[in-house]
């Protein structure tokens, strides 16, 4: 089973975090990076996994708590990449083409796979923390929880209901899900247990017969966040969960004014220790940045004003 360890080897501690990025994305990168900094323990790592061509923009992050790694690491050498597009072939199963969105998910199960950690937070280039966040705040009397939400998955949600076809088809199960709503595993921020990741992947190998990237990189609809939550529930016979996310979401691909900002971040969850604001929404960089600065700063006061 081939997991694409990084060169630099597995690193060792209780959290860390996980970003898939690329050039588009760096000025979110860089905010993301700062709040990881400014909210997380020093002995987490910030793990930036960005394509080869896009690293040397990246590498003014690097640092004790930043590791810049090239995706090559990570995929097997049958995955070529198509000029020009967001694409790549595999070599040993050429059809179809792996999607931009699947392959950021295959990064994402090769690089969790790959640490040596009990949590790995997952946060794409549009998050920040808002919030200190330690592993305790994911864990409940010393067992790390996953957020699950029983029948939040409904005729609404199509897209879902598909996710979860490919989920246990991968997992090796003969029948699909069951009608009527579905059990949702989708969530910002989401916290993996690596060990559980690995467990996953081998399993995944011995269901389909192929390698884990090459059973992966063959959906056209797909959901690590889903395929996750299923393993978890329906193989391993789940364990603790939240049905509430630890951070506020804006994940429609529509701009947001600075006031409807300020609406959806004092509305979310009481002590959310995330934002995530859809890179796809196009909300311009400055206002992004000046409504997420007032409301850490409203938090900060509100917080410790708060303290006994």
């Amino acid at each position: 089973m081939v997991f694409f360890s990084p060169r630099s080897g597995p690193v060792s501690g209780s959290l860390a975090v996980v970003t898939p990025s690329y050039g588009p994305d760096l000025e979110l990168c860089k905010d993301l990076n700062r709040s990881v900094l400014a909210m997380t323990a020093v002995d987490v790592v910030h793990h930036i996994v960005v394509p080869r061509n896009d690293r040397g923009d990246f590498e003014n992050l690097a640092g004790p708590r930043t590791q810049i790694h090239d995706a090559r690491e990570y995929l097997p050498r049958t995955f070529v990449h198509i000029p020009w597009l967001n694409m790549w072939i595999n070599a040993t199963r050429p059809w179809p083409p792996i999607r931009g969105w699947i392959y950021q998910q295959i990064i994402k199960l090769a690089v969790c796979a790959s640490l040596d950690t009990d949590g790995v937070l997952l946060l794409d280039s549009d998050s920040v923390l808002v919030r200190p966040t330690t592993l305790d705040a994911f864990s409940v009397e010393g067992e790390v929880c996953m957020y699950r939400k029983p029948r939040g998955v409904d005729h609404t949600l199509p897209g879902h209901r598909q996710w979860h076809i490919s989920g246990r088809k991968l997992l090796g199960f003969q029948t699909p899900p069951a009608d009527g709503d579905l059990t949702d595993y989708i969530c910002w921020p989401c916290l993996w247990e690596p060990r559980v990741v690995r467990d996953l992947l081998l399993h995944i190998e011995r269901a389909t017969g192929l390698a884990w990237p090459t059973a992966v990189g063959s959906q056209l609809h797909f959901s690590e966040m889903m395929l996750y939550g299923i393993f978890v529930d329906e193989v391993l016979g789940g364990k603790r969960a939240s049905t509430t996310m630890q951070g506020t979401v804006h994940s429609a691909e529509a701009a947001l004014s600075g006031t409807e900002i300020q609406e959806l971040l004092r509305s979310g969850p009481q002590d959310a220790l995330a934002v995530m604001l859809s890179a796809k929404a196009h909300i311009p960089l400055e206002t992004r940045r000046r409504e997420l600065k007032e409301f850490t700063d409203y938090i900060d006061k509100t917080d410790r004003t708060s303290q006994p």
